[in-house]
């Protein structure tokens, strides 16, 4: 007896996953990791509120090619910090494809304890090179080549949250919605700034904010 074909949410996922490696050049243990990491957050969000549950299914493209596409516009950074780390995008993804880079770190800045507690868990697993820190991403300064991150606040907040990085020399890289120039206009009142907005890969819609500079008005 023939075996019963694969269910079209599989073959779609599978197609998905084939498609991101193919974007990344991500390595079959970088895929399995990554793998292991989407069991993870699924099982993780059944339990406490990590990320929409309609967005699991759409993993590859929506959480994980979303945040890798970070490493094309810094190729050479080995040190990031991922502000409101929440279930792990984008610092669990980068850190999953640095890891074996020599000097690599990502620093998770995150707020709530459970969520903490999630990273913690994934990363300990998966023997990724990070660091978790459970405090506000304003309360913490750190030298990194990056500061990210991704659906954590507003860019007048946000940026708040980096300036104290962005002191020390971090470059920022903000993965933003279609309303990010009116977030921009809007910092701006706040902010002296120097951006660039970078069409996002994974969604025609988004945007990511290149920032080198940044000073209170």
């Amino acid at each position: 007896m023939s075996a019963a074909p694969a269910p079209p949410e599989a073959v779609h996922a599978a197609q998905d996953a084939a498609r991101f490696q193919t974007l990344t050049g991500a390595t079959d243990a970088q895929m399995a990791d990554l793998e292991r990491f989407r069991q993870m957050l699924e099982a993780g969000n059944a339990v406490m509120n990590l990320v929409g549950p309609a967005t699991l299914p759409d993993f590859w493209n929506r959480h994980a090619w979303d945040s890798a596409q970070l490493l094309r516009l810094a190729p050479e950074a080995k040190t990031w910090a991922d502000l409101g780390a929440g279930a792990g995008f984008p610092g669990l993804v980068l850190a999953i494809l640095l890891k074996g880079t020599p000097g690599a770190t990502v620093h998770l800045v995150e707020s709530m304890a459970k969520r903490c507690r999630f990273l913690d868990q994934v990363a300990t697993e998966l023997a990724l090179p990070t660091r978790i820190h459970n405090v506000r991403a304003e309360d913490l300064s750190l030298a990194v080549d990056i500061v990210t991150a991704r659906a954590c606040a507003p860019m007048t907040r946000l940026l708040g949250y980096a300036r104290p990085y962005m002191k020390k020399g971090a470059r920022g890289l903000f993965l933003k919605g279609q309303d990010v120039v009116s977030e921009l206009s809007e910092a701006s009142r706040s902010w002296r700034f120097k951006a660039e907005l970078v069409p996002s890969l994974s969604d025609s819609r988004g945007q990511i904010v290149d920032l080198e500079s940044l000073a209170r008005a």
